[in-house]
C-alpha cells in the first residue's frame, strides 16, 4: 500500500477540512499516481471533492464507521480489517491511501512506501502528517528538482515544492 500526501515545512496537511495550497502541478502528479489505481480515504476527505463526489476513473473506497453512510461509486469499509479484507486481490502497489489525517494515522504501518509533495512553506494548519524525517522506518528516497507555483493557476504565488517518496526501511 503507498500514501499520497502534500505537506508544509512543519508537516501540516490541512486546515478546516481543507488543503494548505492547491498548486496544478501538484494536483497533475497527483492524477498521474493514482489514476486506474484503488485510492482510500475517510467520509470527510470525500466531502472536500467536487460535489461531494468520488474520484472518477478509480476505485473508491471509503473508510467510515457510519452504518448508514453509502456515497455512490465508492465502497465503504467500517474497519482496517474489511479494507484489507475489500483488497486482498488488489496489487498493493495499486493501493494509495489520500487522506485525511486520521485514515493516514490508522493505514501508515501498512504502507510500504510514499509520495510525498513538500512545499517550503509554513501554513496555519490543524491537521498533520507524521514528520518521516525524523522516523527510524522511513528513508527518503527521491527528491525532484524544485518547482515554483504559477499565480496563474496556483492558490499561492511563488511557492517553492518538491515531489519526494519515502519507502519503508523496516518491515512492519
Amino acid at each position: 500500500m503507498n500514501f499520497i500526501v502534500a505537506v508544509d515545512s512543519e508537516w501540516g496537511i490541512g486546515y478546516k477540512g481543507g488543503l494548505l495550497a492547491a498548486v496544478k502541478a501538484d494536483l497533475a502528479n497527483f492524477r498521474r499516481l493514482t489514476l486506474g489505481k484503488t485510492v482510500v480515504y475517510g467520509s470527510k476527505t470525500l466531502l472536500t471533492f467536487p460535489g461531494a463526489k468520488p474520484l472518477g476513473n478509480r476505485t473508491n473506497i471509503v473508510l467510515s464507521k457510519n452504518p448508514s453512510f453509502s456515497p455512490e461509486g465508492a465502497a465503504v469499509a467500517a474497519s482496517i480489517e474489511e479494507l484489507l479484507n475489500f483488497t486482498k486481490n488488489t496489487n498493493p502497489e495499486d493501493i494509495f491511501v489520500i487522506g485525511g489525517g486520521s485514515v493516514y494515522r490508522q493505514l501508515l504501518p501498512y504502507c510500504g512506501k510514499g509520495y510525498v509533495t513538500k512545499f517550503d512553506k509554513s501554513f496555519e494548519k490543524d491537521v498533520y502528517f507524521p514528520d518521516l524525517d525524523k522516523s527510524d522506518d522511513w528513508r527518503m528516497t527521491y527528491r525532484g528538482e524544485k518547482m515554483h507555483s504559477d499565480k496563474a493557476t496556483d492558490s499561492h504565488e511563488n511557492l517553492g515544492f518538491w515531489f519526494t517518496e519515502y519507502e519503508r526501511t523496516r518491515p512492519r
